[in-house]
C-alpha cells in the first residue's frame, strides 16, 4: 500500500474553500460590468479580498 505524504511547501488544503458570500460577492462586482476587471485575493485557499476596477470607454464623438 502507498501512503501519501504532504511536503512543507504543499500544504494541506482547507476544509472549507471559497465560501458561498465570497462568491455573490464576486459574483456582484461582475454585476454591470462592461469594461474592466474584477481580482480576487486568495490567501490560503481563501478569498480574502476582492477589487473592481471599472473603465469607461469614451464614443468617438466624445473625444
Amino acid at each position: 500500500m502507498s501512503q501519501t505524504h504532504r511536503t512543507p511547501d504543499r500544504p494541506e488544503p482547507p476544509a472549507a474553500p471559497t465560501s458561498a458570500a465570497a462568491l455573490r460577492r464576486i459574483g456582484d462586482a461582475l454585476s454591470g460590468l462592461r469594461f474592466g476587471s474584477v481580482l480576487a485575493i486568495v490567501q490560503d485557499g481563501v478569498v480574502v479580498q476582492i477589487e473592481r476596477t471599472e473603465k469607461t470607454r469614451l464614443d468617438k464623438a466624445d473625444r
